[in-house]
C-alpha cells in the first residue's frame, strides 16, 4: 500500500496563511481563532445575538449595563439582529420539568417559550453579577432548563461586582458553558466597582469598557463563522424525538 506524499495536501499553504509576516509579533490569538479567521465568509449569514440580563432583583445594576452593551452590539457591523432576554421579565420558575432537558419533551409553556428564544440565537452576551464567588441562581436555572438549544453557539461575558469585576462569576459560567457545548469568547468585559458609573438608571462606560466590548463582539463574530456549520436544525438531533 502506498500513500500520497504530504506535499500533495494543502496544509502547508494553510500554515502560511496563519503565519504572521516576518518582523511582526504574533497576535495573542488562539490557534482555533486563527483557523476560523481564514474560513470563507458566508453571504447573508450574519448571526443573531441575544443579550441575557442575569440579575432579577429590584434596583439591579444589570439592567443599565445590559442596555449599554445592547446598544454597542446594535452599532456593531457583525450582527443581523440584537435582542434582549431579561430573566426578570421572562420569570422562569425554579426548574420544574419532569423530563431530562436533552429529551426536549417539555411540558410547560414557559419552557417551550424559553427553548424557542435560545434556539433562535446564534450567539449570546451574558450580563452577570457575581454572587458569593459565583453566578446568580436565576442564571444557573436558565442554563439548566435546556441542553441542545445551547450547543455549538458562542458567548461573550459582561461581568460586574466589587474589586474583582465579577470575574469569578465569569469563571463559573465558563465551566457551565463547557458542559452545554457553548464556546465562550476569551475577550470579555469586567466592570469592577461599577456603581459610580450608574446614575439615574444609565451606565456611562469608560473608554476601556468600550474597547473591551468591541474586542469581545469582534471575537463572537469570528467564532460564529467556525461554529455555525456544526449546528443542526432543531428537531434533527438524536435527542429531539419523543420515541428516542
Amino acid at each position: 500500500m502506498t500513500f500520497a506524499p504530504l506535499s500533495n495536501f494543502t496544509l502547508g499553504s494553510t500554515r502560511e496563511r496563519l503565519r504572521p509576516p516576518l518582523g511582526r509579533s504574533r497576535e495573542p490569538m488562539s490557534l482555533l481563532l486563527r483557523f476560523f479567521a481564514v474560513l470563507p465568509a458566508q453571504e447573508n449569514c450574519m448571526p443573531t445575538l441575544k443579550v441575557i440580563i442575569a440579575s432579577t432583583r429590584p434596583g439591579r445594576a444589570g439592567l443599565p449595563i445590559g442596555t449599554w452593551i445592547t446598544e454597542v452590539a446594535r452599532k456593531h457591523a457583525g450582527f443581523d439582529t440584537v435582542e434582549v432576554l431579561d430573566l426578570a421579565e421572562i420569570g422562569l420558575p425554579l426548574m420544574n420539568e419532569p423530563n431530562h432537558p436533552r429529551l426536549r419533551q417539555y411540558q410547560f409553556p414557559h419552557t417551550l417559550a424559553w427553548s424557542r428564544q435560545v434556539d433562535s440565537a446564534d450567539a449570546f452576551v451574558v450580563v452577570a453579577p457575581e454572587y458569593n464567588f459565583s453566578i446568580s441562581a436565576p442564571l444557573k436555572n436558565a442554563f439548566d432548563y435546556l441542553s441542545a438549544e445551547w450547543a455549538y453557539k458562542t458567548m461573550g461575558l459582561v461581568t460586574y461586582g466589587g474589586i474583582s469585576g465579577g470575574m469569578r462569576a465569569g469563571q463559573a459560567i465558563r465551566g457551565i458553558s463547557g458542559a452545554l457545548r457553548v464556546t465562550v469568547a476569551t475577550e470579555s468585559v469586567a466592570l469592577p466597582m461599577v456603581f459610580p458609573q450608574i446614575k439615574d438608571g444609565v451606565f456611562t462606560p469608560a473608554e476601556g469598557n468600550l474597547l473591551a466590548a468591541t474586542a469581545m463582539l469582534d471575537e463572537l463574530v469570528t467564532l460564529d463563522r467556525g461554529l455555525s456549520p456544526l449546528r443542526e436544525p432543531a428537531g434533527s438531533g438524536p435527542y429531539d424525538h419523543p420515541n428516542t
